[in-house]
């Protein structure tokens, strides 16, 4: 059956309890008439199974060309999420030019290739490490401090990206994902990032690297077909977004995590659990991204008993099938890391499954790792509750992680 007008439930990228959202989203049904910023409808799926079909069914697209409020000119004018659901890259195409965008991408992140990468992620982290070691006694953002410029130096060296940009191209992108602010803030952010974007293509074409960017541009010089310019920009900016911000927030939420249960941090510290418990709980328990735009209905589908009709808007929302009971059981809200861990569609499901997803949990569990044993007494330096939530329908964590570090052991 179709729900009525009265039952839409308008999401809120300022909520202070995101896990509860999802709870009230999840009693609605598996599939909720939900308003995104700006006041435009969708439908947000919020339990396991029902999202597990809706990523692999046939008769739902990528392409916005076949979203009816983007087809009838009904978004309003300067909305902020317009940038993420219309650039041309891997997450806004099916069929034919998915397979070829992903290919061009998918050379990098080889088992191989992520595997060689694993010297360099300890490195870095040891060299993070070794910075927060110096630091005065007093809290620290764990956020600004580690979980942020680890993954952002592994995603600009892939790409090339020189590092007098990097963190700029960071505050933009960022920005990008709030999805909460006014024209002409966003449109003027994208320009921005074109530019940037451009700057570093052109430079890459000079100064040819073994990178991923360099690649991109041999592909598009050498065969237009291959890649066009939006293209090009679309899956740099894509790969850029999703290398680091992801990986930010899983880092963030899995300290968060083992900070709420100390049992479980015992374990995972004394050895009694591998860190790939702890990063694969955090997947499913607070995934990094909470709601993703979006996919669109190519006919009506019946699923459920409610009808999704053709052109209607998807909202896939992990962090609230994360919590699935009808899964999970009725201890769904627990964090409990085991190993095996359980399963969880947080990284993506069927052809759209995230291609750094090896990359993400090599960084992960590499970081955390050395993170809890070069400081043993890490703390946090205000309670977990008054965390202020990322102001944004789209990610998933805390604006800010301040935290003591306590006394280092030896590097």
């Amino acid at each position: 059956m179709d729900t009525s007008p009265f039952d839409i439930f308008p999401l809120d990228p300022y909520t202070s309890d995101p896990h509860a959202e999802n709870a009230q989203l999840r009693q609605r049904g598996p599939l909720v008439r939900v308003t995104m910023p700006g006041g435009v409808p969708a439908w947000a799926v919020t339990r396991h199974a029902t999202l597990q079909t809706l990523l692999t069914h046939p008769a739902v697209s990528k392409e916005t060309r076949h979203w009816h409020v983007w087809e009838d000119g009904g978004l309003p004018e300067g909305w902020p999420m317009t940038a993420f659901v219309t650039i041309q890259g891997m997450t806004t195409s099916d069929g034919a030019d998915h397979r070829r965008l992903r290919g061009l991408v998918s050379q990098a992140f080889t088992p191989r290739r992520v595997a060689a990468l694993h010297p360099r992620i300890t490195a870095l982290t040891a060299g993070l490490l070794d910075r927060m070691a110096e630091l005065p006694p007093g809290p620290v953002d764990l956020r600004e401090v580690f979980a942020y410029p680890l993954p952002l130096a592994v995603i600009c060296e892939l790409l090339g990206l020189p590092e007098q940009t990097r963190h700029r191209l960071h505050v933009l992108a960022h920005d990008l994902l709030r999805v909460t602010d006014d024209p002409p803030g966003p449109a003027a952010r994208m320009a921005t990032l074109r530019q940037l974007f451009g700057d570093v293509i052109e430079l890459r074409r000079r100064e040819p690297g073994d990178d991923l960017t360099t690649g991109l541009i041999a592909a598009r010089d050498e065969d237009g077909s291959r890649l066009t310019d939006d293209e090009l920009f679309g899956t740099m900016l894509l790969m850029f977004i999703a290398g680091h911000e992801t990986t930010l927030n899983l880092l963030t939420n899995a300290v968060r995590a083992l900070f709420a249960h100390p049992e479980q941090r015992a374990a995972v510290t004394g050895g009694a659990l591998p860190w790939s418990a702890v990063v694969e709980e955090t997947l499913r328990w607070d995934a990094p991204v909470a709601q993703f735009p979006l996919r669109y209905a190519t006919a009506d589908i019946e699923l459920d008993g409610v009808t999704i009709r053709k052109g209607d808007g998807i909202l896939a929302s992990y962090a609230a099938a994360g919590r699935d009971p009808a899964e999970y059981g009725e201890h769904a809200d627990r964090f409990t890391p085991t190993d095996p861990p359980a399963r969880h569609l947080s990284l993506g499901h069927g052809i759209h499954y995230c291609l750094g997803a090896p990359l993400a949990r090599m960084e992960a569990e590499t970081a955390l790792g050395a993170l809890f044993t070069r400081f043993p007494a890490l703390a946090p330096a205000v309670p977990l509750d008054t965390l202020t939530p990322s102001p944004t329908i789209v990610s998933n964590s805390t604006e800010t992680l301040p935290v003591l570090l306590g006394p280092a052991a030896e590097g």
